[in-house]
C-alpha cells in the first residue's frame, strides 16, 4: 500500500510525534511525506528531518493533499497538533473541504491524526472508515471522531452571515494573523472577522490594528489563512545549516511577510521591514547563518517565543509609524522597486545607505548591532 503523509505545523514536529507517526505508518506500506504550511519548515530543519519530510515547496495543506491524490496513492494521512481539539478539528474540516473543492470527487481515504498524546487527541476518517483507523485509535489511544460530529459541534454554527468568518479556539490576548500579517489582538474566547468589499472592516471579540489592515489590503475572508497566538510554541535549539550562496553580494528586501523569507536563502543578507517581519525573518535566517537589517518602530506583537539573530545583524528603530515610510524609500532607491539587488558589496555599505535614506526623511532613529 502506498501512503502519503502531510505534516502540518511546527508543533507536531517539535513534540516528536511527527517522526513517531511516520515510523508507525511505515509498518502499513510505502510511505512518502511532505510538509503542508510554512512555519513547520523551520521545525523540520531544527529536527534534521528534511531528508524524511519534503520541504522543497511552499504549499498549503490542501495542495499537499492534492499532490498525493495526483500521485494516486492508496491512503493519505494529515497529521497535526493544534492548539486545542477544537482548532485542530476545525482546521482539518477546512483543509479537507478546500482539497475537495480543488479535485472534485475524491476516492482516496483521508485520515487526520490530531493532537496525539493528548487526552483530547483524535483520529478523524474524513471520507472512508477503514480497519486501520480502529487499529491506530487503539495503538495511539485516540478517540475516533467522525466528520458529522465536527460539523455539528463546530461548523454548523458558523453561518453568521455573508462576509463574516468565525475563528475557533481563540483565547484573550492573542495576536490575530491573516495571510501572515498581524491585524489585531483578541480580547475574548470568541472571534468573528467581518469584511466588506474584500477588506476586513470590523471585528467581534478583539481589537483591529489599522496599520496591519493597511498592510493586508484586499483579502478573500473565506479562503484566508488565519492564525492566532504564537506561530511556534516550543523553546528550541536552532540548527544552523549551510546553503549555496552566490559569489556576488546579493541583498533582498522583505516587507511585512516574514514567512516568505525562505525564498531569499541564497542571498547574502535581507532587509526586513516591520517589527514582526524582522523577528520572524531573523529567527528563520539564523538557521542559514544569514544576517539581516531590520527596520522597526517598536510595535512588536511577538509571534514566536524566541527570535534568534545572526551576529553582525543590524536593527534600526525609527519613530512610530516611520518603518513603512523608510521601507518604501529603501525599496524605491536601493532596489528600484524590485526585491533583489547586487549593487552593494557589504553590510556596512548597505547600513550607510539606509542611514542616508533615513536622514533625508528626517526622523529620529537608533541602531542596535547584534554581537
Amino acid at each position: 500500500m502506498r501512503i502519503g503523509i502531510v505534516v502540518h505545523g511546527p508543533n507536531i514536529i517539535d513534540s516528536g510525534y511527527a517522526l513517531k507517526l511516520i515510523n508507525l505508518l511505515k509498518n502499513y506500506g510505502d510511505v512518502s511525506v511532505r510538509l503542508g504550511g510554512t512555519m513547520g519548515r523551520t521545525a523540520v530543519i531544527d529536527a534534521s528531518l528534511e531528508g524524511i519530510i519534503d520541504i522543497t515547496r511552499k504549499l498549503v495543506p490542501s495542495d499537499s493533499l492534492k499532490i498525493f491524490y495526483d500521485d494516486n496513492v492508496d491512503l493519505i494521512f494529515l497529521i497535526n497538533y493544534g492548539k486545542s481539539d477544537v482548532t485542530g478539528q476545525v482546521f482539518g474540516y477546512k483543509v479537507y473541504n478546500h482539497y475537495i473543492n480543488k479535485i472534485g470527487e475524491n476516492n482516496i481515504p483521508i485520515v487526520q491524526i490530531e493532537r496525539p498524546g493528548e487526552e483530547d487527541g483524535s483520529i478523524i476518517p474524513w471520507n472512508n472508515k477503514l480497519e486501520i483507523v480502529d487499529e491506530l485509535s487503539e495503538k495511539l489511544n485516540l478517540s475516533i471522531v467522525y466528520p458529522e460530529e465536527v460539523y455539528e459541534n463546530h461548523i454548523k454554527q458558523d453561518n453568521v452571515g455573508v462576509n463574516q468568518r468565525i475563528v475557533h479556539g481563540v483565547s484573550p490576548g492573542e495576536n490575530i494573523m491573516v495571510n501572515s500579517v498581524i491585524i489585531g489582538k483578541t480580547n475574548s474566547d470568541k472571534l468573528i472577522l467581518i469584511a466588506r468589499d474584500n477588506h476586513i472592516v470590523d471585528i467581534v471579540g478583539g481589537e483591529l490594528k489599522q496599520h496591519g489592515l493597511e498592510k493586508l489590503g484586499e483579502v478573500d475572508l473565506e479562503s484566508a489563512v488565519i492564525k492566532t497566538g504564537l506561530l511556534r510554541h516550543a523553546k528550541v535549539t536552532p540548527r544552523v545549516i549551510s546553503t549555496n550562496k552566490l559569489n556576488n553580494f546579493k541583498i533582498s528586501f522583505l516587507d511585512h511577510a516574514g514567512e516568505d523569507v525562505y525564498r531569499f536563502i541564497d542571498s547574502s543578507m535581507v532587509i526586513c521591514v516591520g517589527d514582526d517581519t524582522t523577528l520572524i525573518s531573523s529567527d528563520i535566517l539564523y538557521r542559514f547563518d544569514m544576517p539581516i537589517i531590520g527596520i522597526t518602530d517598536g510595535d512588536l506583537d511577538k509571534v514566536v517565543e524566541d527570535g534568534f539573530k545572526v551576529k553582525n545583524s543590524i536593527i534600526f528603530e525609527v519613530e512610530s509609524g516611520f518603518d513603512d515610510i523608510v521601507g518604501r524609500d529603501i525599496k524605491k532607491i536601493m532596489f528600484n522597486g524590485v526585491q533583489e539587488s547586487f549593487d552593494y558589496s557589504s553590510i556596512g555599505e548597505v547600513r550607510d545607505k539606509i542611514i542616508e535614506i533615513i536622514n533625508n526623511i528626517n526622523c529620529e532613529y537608533k541602531i542596535s548591532y547584534i554581537k
